[in-house]
């Protein structure tokens, strides 16, 4: 993701332009009427995303290297929110849940076929059940889709150490222990949403043929080149496509099967990667296999 600090300290402000001027054709002897782009000014608020971490310091210590063991402690919190994190950037719903962001797929929710609506950037793959999951391509920048953290903070998780403290347990007793605390505060900006396209509607019930090595397969195929071209402009953006797990089984079936020319392998960090004409595919296993169908 891209990130960038709000301009607000609770979150961030744009403006999202709707419409874009026309030009004139001038004629000599002839004026030109003024014309301007249309916008609206929208607010993203940033959420806090905290927890404390508590050890036993008996334990800690017996361990014979007690800051390995808090360390080790520590990586699970820091899985933890990161799982928290990626779920809340596609799901959250600050109307449900006022103290979450607003997720992805509540922008995208309701599918159009008028190109200046933003359900117009979601694709249907069918399925019309509750076993649907979905790929997202994303142009991450600053002008189009980013990360936000509040004016006057640091981007990125915050960690603090609170060292030796005395702990209650749940009969009112004590006991010694380490404490440390971890703090995100995060939000998701919007202002292009031509930047952002779903695929929705993927059946997982049917990815043994839908996306396996089989003919069928070409429609998941034209599905993720439909998503690509929707992006405005692969220039001054950083495009990734997001799946789970499900889905990128399948993918990489193909791309090994070299079942189209469209999917392939780079590699990054010494770790092979699957791409989609040049475009990485990334694993989120925050998308779900149990999405209802957009429609």
């Amino acid at each position: 993701m891209t990130w960038k600090e709000g301009n607000l300290p609770t979150g961030h402000r744009y403006t999202r332009r709707l419409t874009i001027p026309t030009p004139t054709w001038r004629k000599l002897n002839a004026g030109v009427v003024p014309g301007k782009s249309t916008t609206t000014q929208e607010d993203v608020a940033c959420a806090m995303l905290e927890a404390y971490s508590e050890v036993d310091k008996k334990l800690a210590d017996l361990n014979g290297n007690t800051a390995a063991f808090l360390a080790s402690e520590s990586v699970a919190q820091i899985e933890g929110m990161s799982r928290e994190f990626a779920d809340t950037l596609f799901y959250g719903d600050h109307v449900s849940a006022p103290e979450e962001f607003k997720g992805l797929a509540n922008y995208y929710s309701t599918i159009s076929a008028t190109t200046t609506n933003i359900g117009y950037n979601i694709l249907s793959a069918g399925g019309n059940s509750t076993d649907n999951t979905s790929i997202w391509l994303i142009g991450w920048g600053e002008r189009s889709v980013f990360g936000v953290y509040p004016k006057g903070s640091s981007a990125g998780l915050k960690f603090e150490n609170k060292g030796q403290v005395t702990i209650g347990d749940s009969t009112n007793g004590y006991y010694e222990g380490y404490r440390s605390h971890f703090e995100w505060n995060c939000g998701v900006a919007l202002p292009d949403w031509r930047y952002a396209v779903r695929i929705a509607n993927i059946d997982v019930s049917n990815l043994a043929t839908f996306g396996g090595s089989s003919d069928a397969s070409a429609a998941l195929i034209r599905l993720m080149i439909q998503a690509y071209h929707r992006l405005p402009s692969m220039s001054g953006v950083r495009p990734v496509f997001y799946c789970n797990s499900t889905v990128r089984q399948w993918l990489d079936i193909m791309a090994m099967e070299k079942s189209n020319v469209m999917l392939g392998f780079s590699e990054f960090a010494g770790k092979p990667v699957t791409t989609f004409w040049g475009v990485p595919i990334k694993r989120v296993d925050a998308l779900k296999n149990t999405e209802s169908a957009v429609s």
